[in-house]
């Protein structure tokens, strides 16, 4: 008698600036409780961590994309400080929360295992390394990229180039990446 499976699809998400991690779930929870709370303390609290690592981690944003995302101000005399997203911090987030909801529909969709969930694009870049190739697809439709890596002889047997229509099969332990061609399923 056949079993159903015990798992399910997962996948982690970010957001890059030139080629590097700017954004992830735990930048996006950091400003979402920026943005609840109207202070950096009470983000750090709420989220059980140092408002010296809460500080570091704007900070490090910050200087990769070279303007703020928190704006802080000062209390009077008694205090009152405090905090607020910047309209570029507010657009990370809600960038990242889109990506992050996105990629959420598509893993929970059902779909059959073997045959992985499919999603189309443009390549939009290729970097090659040593024995593989780093490719970077712009999704159809939406304001993503996923970004995987193939062996480099498979990536020569696809004849791919930037701007080449593909899709990208999402299965439990990799991604495929195939010619697309609007004639095959």
């Amino acid at each position: 008698m056949p079993t159903k499976n015990k798992h399910t699809l997962s996948a982690k998400v970010w957001i890059e600036h030139k080629g590097n991690p700017l954004i992830g779930k735990g930048g996006a929870e950091i400003l979402t409780n920026i943005g609840k709370s109207n202070s950096i303390s009470k983000a750090a609290v709420t989220l059980n961590m140092s408002y010296r690592y809460v500080w570091n981690y704007i900070q490090k944003i910050e200087k990769a994309i070279g303007e703020p995302i928190v704006e802080t101000y000062k209390g009077g005399k008694a205090g009152g400080g405090g905090a607020k997203l910047t309209d570029l911090g507010r657009s990370l987030l809600a960038e990242y929360t889109q990506l992050e909801n996105h990629m959420k529909k598509v893993l929970s969709a059902p779909t059959n295992y073997d045959e992985g969930a499919t999603l189309k694009g443009k390549l939009s870049k290729i970097e090659k390394e040593n024995s593989i190739t780093k490719v970077t697809i712009k999704l159809n439709q939406q304001p993503t990229s996923i970004t995987t890596t193939i062996p480099k002889e498979i990536f020569e047997k696809l004849n791919l180039k930037v701007g080449d229509e593909v899709k990208a099969v999402v299965r439990q332990t990799e991604v495929k990446i195939e010619k697309y061609s609007p004639f095959t399923l």
